[in-house]
């Protein structure tokens, strides 16, 4: 799903509201790891044909945030904390590329749009959900200024699957001034058009929030 559609609701597909409410509502964790994605209960409360249910519902499966059991019905994948550090290890170099892409072709409303949703993150809950969301709407604004449809495809599939794992692990914790300021640095260097530094800051921004994912975990052992 590209960011572009995520800013845009009203111009969406009937089946794109329904991928991107169902898969928000799975990345924030408001639907558990597990939990059964009925059809007629999803059409039911999001006011939606039961066509683009199930259209939403496939391709959440091709993405691994949904499982489908012959005869017995579509479930919520499972977490594997294990996952992130893999997903990681590929997110750094594409964020990073990313991110040195958006420096060089990022339009002003582009970096207009990034600027404004970098004040919200700054100024907004440092709540986890809340502050998950709204970094990972900076990071889809990144995919979208990069101009490369492929590239934005495969990381917004990427970044569903970690923040979902983040959600699931920090939904204790507090974000962290650390994570913010190191956000700055990646939209800042994008948009003096500084590809080299939005590079390395956007791989450090990354690796940085793993490790503190990582140092929970291992704290709360």
């Amino acid at each position: 799903m590209s960011s572009a559609t995520d800013a845009v609701p009203g111009r969406e597909r009937l089946v794109d509201q329904a991928y991107r409410q169902i898969r928000d509502a799975i990345v924030a964790v408001r639907l558990q790891p597990g939990a059964p994605l009925d059809e007629k209960a999803l059409s039911a409360s999001l006011g939606l044909g039961l066509t683009p249910i199930r259209d939403a519902l496939k391709r959440l499966t091709l993405e691994k945030l949904a499982v489908a059991y012959p005869r017995r019905g579509t479930f919520v994948s499972r977490i594997n904390i294990a996952d992130e550090a893999r997903l990681t290890e590929i997110r750094v170099e594409l964020e990073g590329l990313a991110a040195a892409l958006a420096a060089e072709r990022a339009t002003e409303d582009d970096r207009a749009v990034l600027l404004t949703l970098l004040d919200d993150l700054e100024h907004g809950s440092h709540e986890r959900a809340d502050h998950t969301e709204l970094d990972t709407r900076v990071h889809r604004a990144i995919y979208a200024a990069a101009r490369n449809e492929f590239l934005e495809s495969t990381l917004n599939q990427y970044v569903n699957l970690a923040m979902r794992i983040w959600n699931f692990c920090l939904r204790e914790q507090q974000a962290s001034d650390e994570h913010i300021r190191s956000q700055r640095e990646v939209v800042e260097a994008i948009v003096r058009g500084d590809a080299l530094t939005a590079r390395m800051a956007a791989e450090q921004h990354l690796r940085g929030f793993s490790e503190e994912m990582r140092s929970t975990i291992h704290a709360t052992r």
